[in-house]
């Protein structure tokens, strides 16, 4: 399927479900991060980033994005920023919907992959990939969805043989945040 139809195709979805801030955009980035000193990240998993994936000017974007999250299986549990700080999370998997400002974030620990987010973008992160905040603007704002259920830790050291097993064996949610059961995070996943 090339981009055009792609897009058509995405643009269709989102105004059958009735999303008037989620924008027609092509396929998501993703990559894998490694190991990187103390910081185990996800060997097995990418790290999915969906640009533009909702409409930067959307009245009251934080609210819309909680809303398609929470309704494709992936509520919202905080608003904030991104902790400026390296860290983790070994018991579950993480979004961060971008709504407000921009940020330069580093992935995957010291030395990782710099990464700029922008108003609008979304970043799904498999459990144990590093991140945290460079620089942000004064109006930066993130949505911090999980998948039902999910309690969220904050690891800033190596994980022990306990979390090491567990972020082996956790599996992939039923849904893509963004895009609901037949989006591309899936896919993505599961070919993994």
């Amino acid at each position: 399927m090339d981009r055009r139809t792609f897009n058509r195709m995405a643009a269709m979805a989102g105004a059958a479900a009735g999303s008037k801030g989620i924008a027609a955009v092509p396929a998501p980035e993703s990559f894998v991060l490694r190991r990187n000193g103390w910081m185990p990240n996800n060997r097995r998993l990418p790290v999915v980033v969906y640009r533009g994936a909702f409409d930067p000017s959307t009245k009251d974007l934080a609210a819309e994005m909680e809303r398609v999250f929470e309704r494709n299986g992936w509520p919202a549990q905080w608003r904030d920023g991104v902790y400026n700080f390296h860290h983790y999370h070994s018991t579950t998997h993480e979004v961060l919907g971008f709504a407000g400002g921009g940020a330069l974030l580093m992935l995957g620990g010291e030395n990782g992959r710099e990464v700029t987010v922008r108003a609008g973008d979304v970043a799904v992160l498999p459990t144990g990939t590093g991140h945290r905040r460079i620089s942000a603007s004064g109006d930066f704002l993130v949505i911090g969805a999980y998948p039902p259920g999910a309690q969220w830790d904050i690891c800033r050291s190596a994980p022990d043989e306990v979390a090491v097993k567990r972020m082996a064996a956790m599996g992939w949610p039923q849904s893509d945040p963004v895009h609901g059961a037949e989006g591309p995070l899936l896919r993505l996943w599961k070919s993994a």
